[in-house]
């Protein structure tokens, strides 16, 4: 179900419930720090442009967090007015906000002057957008080098349209581009542009933000060597299909399908959900741990459930069967019962590392026995090779959208330190 919007009246009225507690909470919960209080203040004074003003010194994708963060767990479960089961709406308050100054094209942000040092940043995601919109407002110039022929990795294909509309994507993206960041498409960082190659066009820093799109696989007994799909592969092809890019016919899941999702994550929820958009017969989540340790939030648990997913707990897929090469059973272990049931879509979501297409064509950046690249604390985020950077999923640090933001934020911290002191020394030497 998708959820609708504030309007404005509804907004100002759920703002004015706010407390404004002097010790915020809802702030210690919050991966960016944003100063929360302050700006639903302003928004319950009708004064937008300042709410937007005060959410843009934290972040650079209000308008995605407020749709996608995991408000209940973070910001909004730490409202002291959850006490009473009413915790103030933060993440509809921000999206409201966002989408406001979308629509009326409030913010105007004055485009330093491009003089403090040029930064590539490797990856349009949520971790590659903040860096660049971070340094960007610093004064450095930033380009993009993004593989994919759209911008916003993850965001553009990895959540569904319904929890995450590619309208929303587009203008957070604008608003980044609009700060002076140029964005390079199908521009593949590995064995033909390498990082000796763009520190060779006159960048001081590289950012790596390229995510961990290598999936992780399962011990799954498979004689016919059906082609076990990843959840992710499956909700790419389901944006292509919705973005009108591709035919009903390449996305996998076809009408009256049986189709199972292993993993208990968002992604596994959104795969779930999206299956079911896509008419599948029955869809089934199996999980090898119960509800209550499950990663996904109850919330998306609960919409599956509405939606008509069903969910197997402490239970393995141990084995799939084939008919004519086409997946066509699936071997389950249930608290030690073993059985088979007849399946005609299996979809992984059961994580992912990096891939190593940068590190191998790159001297210098080590990585540990995953595959994770290795970063220093001080300068944050610096790995092993003096001026490249990483940060979000290829560190193994982050697992959400807010998350990979927050990191992002201390390694664009960590880049501007270390570009600043190399050009001090420069200076110094001449």
């Amino acid at each position: 179900m998708e959820s609708k919007g504030y309007t404005m009246a509804e907004a100002i009225n759920e703002a004015k419930r706010c407390l404004h507690c002097k010790v915020p909470q809802c702030r210690k919960g919050c991966p960016v720090d944003n100063d929360i209080p302050t700006w639903i203040h302003e928004l319950s004074m009708g004064n937008l442009g300042n709410a937007m003003a005060c959410i843009n010194e934290h972040s650079n994708l209000p308008a995605v967090c407020g749709r996608v963060c995991a408000h209940e767990r973070q910001c909004q479960g730490h409202c002291i007015l959850g006490k009473k089961g009413e915790p103030i709406n933060i993440g509809k308050l921000e999206q409201f906000i966002a989408d406001f100054d979308t629509e009326m094209n409030l913010t105007r942000e004055p485009i330093l002057q491009k003089d403090r040092g040029r930064v590539a940043v490797i990856g349009s995601g949520p971790a590659g957008l903040t860096v660049a919109g971070e340094l960007a407002r610093r004064g450095f110039d930033v380009e993009i080098f993004e593989m994919e022929g759209e911008a916003g990795g993850v965001l553009q294909f990895g959540i569904p349209e319904y929890r995450l509309p590619k309208s929303v994507v587009a203008a957070e993206i604008k608003k980044i581009s609009n700060l002076g960041v140029r964005i390079n498409l199908r521009a593949t960082v590995g064995p033909d542009l390498n990082v000796d190659e763009i520190f060779k066009r006159g960048f001081d820093a590289i950012f790596m933000g390229t995510g961990a799109g290598k999936p992780r696989r399962l011990p799954i007994e498979n004689p016919d060597g059906v082609k076990i799909r990843m959840a992710i592969y499956f909700l790419r092809l389901y944006s292509l299909y919705n973005s009108g890019l591709i035919s009903r016919d390449e996305v996998p899941v076809s009408i009256g399908d049986r189709v199972f999702v292993v993993g208990c994550g968002n992604t596994a929820m959104d795969a779930a959900r999206s299956a079911v958009r896509m008419g599948a017969g029955k869809v089934t989540v199996v999980y090898h741990r119960d509800i209550n340790r499950m990663s996904a939030l109850r919330s998306e648990y609960n919409e599956a459930v509405s939606e008509g997913v069903e969910f197997m707990w402490n239970a393995s897929v141990t084995a799939v069967g084939a008919t004519d090469g086409n997946l066509s059973s699936i071997t389950i272990n249930q608290d030690g019962n073993e059985f088979t049931l007849e399946a005609e879509r299996l979809f992984l979501a059961v994580g992912s590392r990096p891939a190593s297409r940068i590190v191998s064509s790159t001297k210098g950046i080590e990585t540990d026995d995953n595959g994770y690249v290795l970063v220093r604390e001080n300068p944050f985020g610096m790995t092993t090779r003096k001026g490249v950077f990483a940060g979000g999923d290829v560190t193994n640090r982050p697992a959400t959208v807010v998350n990979a933001m927050a990191d992002a934020r201390k390694v664009a911290e960590g880049i501007a330190r270390y570009v600043d002191a190399v050009k001090l020394m420069e200076s110094i030497e001449e």
